[in-house]
């Protein structure tokens, strides 16, 4: 049998550590939940704190089938779970892989944390697995989202009109967005550069 295209494997750097998601981080992850009411987002995939135990077993269940791969994102310093983030829809002949399930804490979103856990990522895909691109996707109402993917450098591909259902049963479009190998290191090189700068002045 040949091995899978890619496999749970720990990341770690910018002040982060991406461990391969377990059950042992149902506590941090239900506190990371609670840390703002994420699940009451609609456009987004946060569990309520007390489903936190069922997202993490449908998680290792794709996992399981080769349709995911699903970290915890933990603070090096400390050792708090502050979110989760993953691979998903893996295609090894087209060595494809997109990221998403990602969602952070709200007392530490809007700092370094995802420019960092999304280049420890890009990195392991592109560097390791030799990825041709690779994929991100999000709610057309997640502008939020939008600009986040956008300001890591990927390109906007095109919208899938009523490609997916909500968690409240609406129908909703996605944006797809994608980055080629080609393009990566000058994105690498950016993010590098981004995170290595003093940060900014609260507001700004």
């Amino acid at each position: 049998m040949n091995p899978p295209f890619a496999s749970p494997v720990v990341l770690q750097g910018h002040g982060l550590r991406l461990e391969p998601l377990t059950m042992e981080h149902e506590p941090g992850l239900r506190a990371a939940a609670a840390d703002g009411e994420l699940w009451n987002l609609r456009v987004t995939s946060v569990p309520r704190p007390e489903d936190t135990a069922a997202y993490i077993a449908q998680a290792l269940d794709m996992q399981a089938r080769g349709e995911r791969l699903p970290w915890a994102v933990v603070d090096a310093a400390s050792g708090r779970v502050i979110g989760c983030t993953s691979y998903h829809d893996l295609i090894p002949a087209v060595r494809r892989v997109e990221i998403g399930w990602t969602w952070y804490a709200r007392s530490v979103q809007r700092s370094h944390v995802n420019t960092a856990a999304k280049l420890l990522l890009m990195t392991h895909a592109f560097d390791t697995l030799n990825c041709t691109v690779v994929g991100w996707r999000t709610d057309i109402l997640n502008l939020t989202s939008q600009r986040a993917i956008e300001r890591l450098g990927a390109q906007r591909d095109g919208v899938l009109r009523s490609h997916a259902l909500r968690r409240d049963g609406s129908i909703r479009d996605t944006v797809m967005y994608s980055l080629l190998a080609s393009e990566w290191p000058e994105v690498r090189a950016r993010l590098s550069a981004r995170l290595q700068a003093p940060p900014l002045p609260a507001g700004d």
